[in-house]
């Protein structure tokens, strides 16, 4: 057990407590899938905590493909066990550094969606920077400045790519969330 002394570990009677302390407390399960308890599956493909699945093949192919589950068949050793717990790990940290806050919305970098209340659209990688530019700067940015960071474009540039991008994502939000004020704007620049 020294292997995974720098964990802490507990074990688990209730389902329901378990996951609700995986969303809590940024947990990681392990989860000895069985005949009688497959029901779970459907609760933890749903969580947005990393988990590792234990149990026979014929068992673990009922696992949606949506997600990448980490997996784990029977029999196995101790470190490929401690592999799985890493590679877990590290693929939770590296979804999480995906994800932007912008006010009530989520951005996923990787996925390049954007969502809010069980609801997601599907961005382009330019509305992905755009929206990023949003979150790092704090301020309302003017057309110059997005055409710069977001085209590479010099600012002294006689476009309206901005502007027409900007339409497209409002009605694009607008459309799927109902958000009429998604990004506005004013003389300083667009703000969200």
């Amino acid at each position: 057990m020294k292997i995974f002394s720098e964990y802490k570990i507990k074990y688990y009677d209730e389902i329901d407590l378990c996951i609700k302390d995986a969303e809590e407390k940024d947990q990681l399960i392990v989860f000895f899938v069985n005949e009688s308890n497959q029901d779970f599956l459907k609760s933890a493909q749903k969580g947005t905590f990393p988990v590792i699945f234990i149990g026979n093949p014929s068992l673990l192919k009922s696992l949606s493909s949506e997600k990448f589950y980490n997996q784990l068949t029977v029999p196995f050793t101790i470190l490929d066990f401690k592999k799985k717990v890493i590679i877990a790990i590290a693929k939770d940290v590296y979804r999480k550094n995906s994800l932007i806050h912008l006010n009530d919305y989520i951005i996923d970098k990787n996925e390049r969606k954007i969502k809010k209340n069980n609801m997601e659209l599907q961005l382009s990688e330019k509305e992905v920077n755009f929206l990023i530019l949003f979150k790092k700067k704090g301020v309302p940015i003017n057309k110059s400045f997005v055409l710069k960071n977001v085209w590479n474009y010099s600012s002294e540039s006689e476009t309206h790519t901005v502007e027409t991008h900007i339409h497209r994502l409002r009605k694009k939000i607008l459309s799927k969330f109902g958000d009429n004020n998604f990004i506005k704007n004013n003389k300083k620049g667009y703000y969200i």
